[in-house]
């Protein structure tokens, strides 16, 4: 599987809502920084994804203008604007932000190393 496969996977398992889902598409090793902090490892990072599950449970998530900064056999690395749309109290809410994620080659499959996720600059 391509890298930009492996991340449209990626884009398509986590609006599942299940992390046993999108677990094996990222490293045990992976770091990520969202808004709320950083989150090493899967424990951590599955906590970060349940916790935005659970305030937004009917949460559609996806990828923008996805562009490719750098690609080898080895490392592939991303950046996109994400977009989410959900309900939240009755009312329908969305956002965008930026987004970077890295990938590594471990004996030909990709994984997730790094995600970094954060709001536009005003």
């Amino acid at each position: 599987m391509s890298a930009d496969k492996h991340m449209k996977l990626y884009e398509e398992k986590i609006n599942l809502h299940r992390f046993d889902e999108v677990e094996p598409l990222i490293s045990s090793q992976a770091v990520f920084w969202f808004t709320d902090g950083t989150h090493r490892g899967i424990a951590e990072i599955r906590a970060a994804f349940e916790r935005t599950w659970t305030t937004l449970r009917n949460e559609i998530y996806w990828l923008e203008d996805l562009e490719w900064i750098g690609m080898s056999d080895a490392v592939a690395s991303c950046t996109y604007r994400f977009c989410w749309k959900a309900g939240i109290d009755g009312q329908t809410f969305e956002g965008t932000g930026r987004g970077t994620t890295v990938l590594r080659n471990k004996s030909g499959q990709w994984e997730i190393i790094h995600e970094h996720l954060s709001r536009f600059p005003n």
